[in-house]
């Protein structure tokens, strides 16, 4: 069988690797002994408890594969990890492991590049070269268990790429992602940050996953959003305020908006103002002002060479979330971890790209 005709084994569902046990004449029951090793980052090569019979078999029609680490960093500030991970055809993505009480917290690409065209935004630039697959999704938190020796608790969709972009996959590593079997990660610690796709949020909110959604929205008009962010000139801030309405309606999940503070662009007074009343007008009406939780994190832009954006002062920061919480919605800044290894997404696989190049 062509190489490139094989089927991912990492990207089955235990009833899907059954199936595909049963076609090889295997008893599927081989299944609940290889989805769970795989999980734990073994081959079926490695597998022990597997004859060699049953691994030839599976080597003539599936593959599976890990991302690998080409470059890793460690903060010495706070152990933050980055990774550059380099998958099988040599295309490189980001994750991020950051430390933190509760546990750890892994932040996935979903993507290699982009092609959302965010103006303050390094993965996007370049475009998009290509999805990746549920087991690439995965297997990033795989690979980063397996190299740190350490259980990951957490999981935040908000690396390179769009995971609305890349919507099936997506859907079907949260299957994986969340099955008792394999990682076991509860939805509930599970956040998925989108730019904005409306009718995708509208299908999301319809799936059985009870997931945190977060909205890149970075600005509270039109004029302003669509200069930074190309989406807006088709799904609209009206529409898109809609769709989370709808979305917190229908899972009771509650969202979280994501603001990046950029000097001289979106960070005064007034901006702080409009915001506030934008989300109060549109999320929250008298009756329900009480109930539907509005929740906005700041984030100061992290500069970036080709962009020419700088960050917010502390003092405007400030400013800008008092303004938000005297308007009743509740305002956090996001720390900034792994400052001493640049550890925002994007920028460590445009390094390895120009290097290559």
């Amino acid at each position: 069988m062509n190489e490139s005709e094989k089927i991912d084994l990492l990207s089955l569902l235990p009833e899907e690797l059954e199936a595909l046990l049963l076609s090889i004449g295997e008893p599927k029951y081989r299944a609940r002994q290889l989805f769970p090793q795989m999980h734990r980052g073994l081959s079926p090569e490695e597998m022990t408890n597997i004859g060699k019979a049953t691994r030839e078999k599976l080597a003539t029609r599936a593959f599976f594969f890990l991302p690998t680490v080409r470059r890793k960093l460690v903060s010495a500030l706070d152990g933050t990890v980055k990774y550059l991970f380099a998958l099988r055809d040599g295309h490189c993505v980001e994750s991020v492991v950051m430390k933190y009480k509760h546990g750890n917290t892994i932040c996935i690409s979903s993507q290699v590049g982009c092609r959302m065209g965010c103006a303050f935004c390094a993965s996007t630039i370049g475009g998009k070269q290509r999805d990746l697959s549920p087991s690439e999704l995965i297997g990033q938190i795989i690979a980063a268990e397996k190299d740190l020796g350490a259980r990951i608790s957490n999981v935040v969709m908000m690396g390179i790429g769009e995971p609305l972009d890349n919507y099936d996959n997506v859907l079907q590593f949260l299957r994986l992602v969340g099955h008792e079997q394999g990682l076991n990660i509860g939805y509930r610690h599970i956040s998925l940050s989108t730019c904005g796709l409306c009718d995708k949020i509208d299908r999301l909110a319809k799936e059985s996953f009870p997931i945190t959604l977060s909205i890149s929205l970075h600005a509270s008009d039109d004029e302003t959003r669509s200069a930074i962010m190309p989406v807006n000139k088709k799904w609209n801030v009206d529409r898109l305020l809609a769709s989370c309405r709808s979305y917190y309606e229908v899972t009771g999940r509650r969202i979280s908006f994501e603001y990046t503070l950029i000097a001289g662009k979106n960070d005064s007074p007034d901006a702080a103002l409009r915001l506030a009343n934008l989300l109060n007008a549109k999320l929250r009406s008298p009756a329900d002002a009480v109930t539907f939780p509005i929740h906005v994190n700041l984030i100061p832009v992290n500069p970036v060479a080709e962009t020419g954006f700088s960050a917010s002062d502390k003092q405007a920061v400030e400013r800008f979330a008092s303004i938000l919480e005297k308007k009743g919605i509740r305002a956090t800044v996001r720390r900034r971890l792994g400052a001493d290894i640049n550890a925002s997404c994007g920028q460590l696989r445009r390094a390895e790209e120009k290097k290559d190049s």
